[in-house]
């Protein structure tokens, strides 16, 4: 029977991930089980408000979160902790800060200048951190969800990223025969890890059914760089794209590779969801 097998929240975009036991799957991504935290609900940006990524600064995957009581705990080798309010701010009194994320601009809550020194001195480029507003939206492409409406905060483009186990064994099987290390799940740094369905079975499901909701992946993943970057270290490594280049090119994304499927809630929005809860599956044929 296949299960649900991890479910990992990234509190701040493009840093370490929180593995979470439960969490509310949502349609602008995944929630921790109170609602104080949402999956990419923080982003570093430069002195021009552009979204930084792992693409050009490997070591913001070692700056790691610990969700405590109030707070979001940071820490980055040989750095004093940073601690970050989970209260969000009041929209009528909070610094906002125009920010760029691809081709969109939208307002988000500024941190304080404590934050921005912690993070500039982290990752050696002057940035600062922001927090996305509550009168922000960024809606998917309606293209990919057939007409549905759904939302995302920051990531890339949809609030959820979906990847089989079975996936994720087959390339490492192939990697193991080219002569190389396998790799962990989280170079792909999905939010939902299915167990017991076969190898890319995620990239032909119409709905994984998980409790009363309703998760639907709607369209490939493609994969840039990031998968090269050792999420232990902060620095590239050997690039899978090579060996994902053999037998993971989509026709329908103008060859791109793709890894894991991009995902919307269609029912069930918030509800809880536990890791080794079993789930039915919908082939879309």
């Amino acid at each position: 029977m296949p299960i649900l097998s991890d479910l990992i929240l990234y509190p701040i975009k493009s840093c370490a991930g929180l593995s979470l036991p439960q969490a509310r799957l949502t349609t602008a991504g995944l929630a921790t089980p109170d609602g104080q935290i949402f999956d990419r609900e923080w982003m570093v940006v430069d002195a021009n408000g552009r979204y930084l990524t792992q693409r050009d600064f490997p070591r913001m995957a070692l700056i790691t979160p610990t969700l405590q009581e109030h707070t979001l705990a940071l820490a980055f080798p040989g750095m004093a902790a940073l601690e970050l309010a989970l209260a969000r701010p009041d929209p009528a009194l909070a610094a906002t800060r125009r920010v760029h994320i691809w081709d969109e601009s939208l307002s988000a809550y500024d941190c304080d200048d404590a934050t921005a020194a912690w993070f500039s001195a982290a990752l050696g480029v002057p940035c600062r951190l922001v927090r996305f507003h509550a009168e922000a939206v960024r809606v998917v492409s309606q293209k990919w969800t057939g007409g549905v409406a759904a939302t995302t905060l920051f990531s890339d483009g949809f609030p959820i990223l979906v990847i089989g186990q079975g996936s994720l064994d087959d390339l490492n099987d192939k990697l193991r025969g080219a002569g190389r290390a396998a790799l962990p799940m989280n170079r792909f740094r999905p939010n939902v890890v299915l167990a017991g369905i076969e190898a890319f079975e995620e990239d032909y499901t119409d709905t994984f059914q998980i409790g009363d909701v309703t998760l639907k992946p709607v369209k490939p993943c493609p994969r840039c760089p990031m998968p090269s970057v050792d999420q232990a270290t902060g620095e590239f490594g050997p690039d899978p794209l090579e060996i994902l280049q053999s037998y993971r090119a989509k026709p329908e994304l103008d060859g791109a590779l793709c890894f894991g499927m991009n995902a919307i809630v269609t029912a069930g929005d918030g509800l809880l969801v536990q890791v080794g809860q079993e789930i039915e599956v919908a082939l879309a044929f």
